[in-house]
C-alpha cells in the first residue's frame, strides 16, 4: 500500500489531468489505448462517433486512489458516476479530444449526451458517443482523429483495425489510417511551431498535426 504522502501526490496528478489545470509539456504523461467507430446513417451521412479509451495502469490507479471514497479498493457505481462527471466537464473545452474535417474544413461535433466510466482489470475505461452539429455526407475526404491539444494524454490506436466504420465500409468509399511521423510533421509545420507552442501547446491548437487519423475517401 502507498504511504499517505505518495497517495496524495498520485491523487493530485490524477486531478491535474482530469481538471486540466496544469500547463502541459511536449510529451505525454498519461497513456490510453483507444478504439473509434464511425457510425453511419443509411444515406451515408455521419450518425455518430463512438469512442472507447482504456487508460494505463498507473493513471488508472491514481483515479482509484482519488475517487475511492469508501477505501474499499474498487470504484462502485456512485464513485464511477463522479469520475464520469469530472472527465465530462474537464474535456468540454477541448471538444472531447475529437478532430473531424471534411476536405480540410473542420466539422463541429455536439457534446456527448453522457460519458460512461468503468473500472475493469485495474484500468479506467471511458466510453462516449457524439454526433455532428450539422448533417455530414461522406463525400470527398473526411478525416476523424482523436488528440489531446495539451499533449498531456497520448491517445493511441494500437492497431489500424481500432479505427473503423461500424458495420463495414459503404460502397464507393475507401479508408486508410494515417499515422503522422512526428519529425516530418514538425518539419512541414516549422514556420508555425514557435517557442510558445513547445512551452504551452494549448495556446496554439497545433498538436492536431500529430494526431492519428482515420480517413475516408468517398465518391458519388
Amino acid at each position: 500500500m502507498p504511504t499517505n504522502a505518495t497517495a496524495a501526490i498520485l491523487a493530485t496528478a490524477a486531478l491535474s489531468l482530469l481538471a486540466s489545470t496544469q500547463p502541459a509539456r511536449v510529451h505525454p504523461h498519461v497513456f490510453a489505448e483507444a478504439r473509434l467507430d464511425v457510425v453511419l446513417n443509411p444515406d451515408r451521412s455521419l450518425k455518430s462517433l463512438r469512442h472507447l479509451w482504456r487508460f494505463d495502469d498507473l493513471f488508472s490507479s491514481t483515479v482509484l486512489l482519488e475517487f475511492d471514497k469508501n477505501a474499499d479498493l474498487k470504484l462502485d457505481d456512485s464513485e464511477l458516476q463522479e469520475v464520469s462527471k469530472t472527465v465530462f466537464e474537464s474535456l468540454a473545452e477541448y471538444d472531447y479530444f475529437q478532430l473531424v474535417t471534411a476536405d480540410g474544413k473542420e466539422i463541429s461535433m455536439k457534446p456527448p449526451a453522457q460519458l460512461i466510466a468503468n473500472y475493469e482489470q485495474d484500468q479506467l475505461i471511458i466510453l462516449f458517443e457524439s454526433e455532428p452539429k450539422k448533417p455530414l455526407k461522406l463525400t470527398g475526404k473526411v478525416d476523424f482523429g482523436v488528440y489531446d491539444p495539451t499533449f498531456y494524454t497520448a491517445i493511441d490506436f494500437v492497431e489500424d483495425k481500432n479505427m473503423a466504420v461500424d458495420g463495414g465500409l459503404p460502397s464507393g468509399c475507401s479508408s486508410t489510417v494515417i499515422r503522422p511521423d512526428p519529425d516530418e510533421a514538425i518539419a512541414q509545420n516549422q514556420s508555425k511551431l514557435t517557442d510558445a507552442f513547445f512551452s504551452d501547446p494549448t495556446g496554439t491548437d497545433l498538436s492536431k498535426i500529430f494526431a492519428t487519423r482515420f480517413e475516408l475517401t468517398c465518391t458519388g
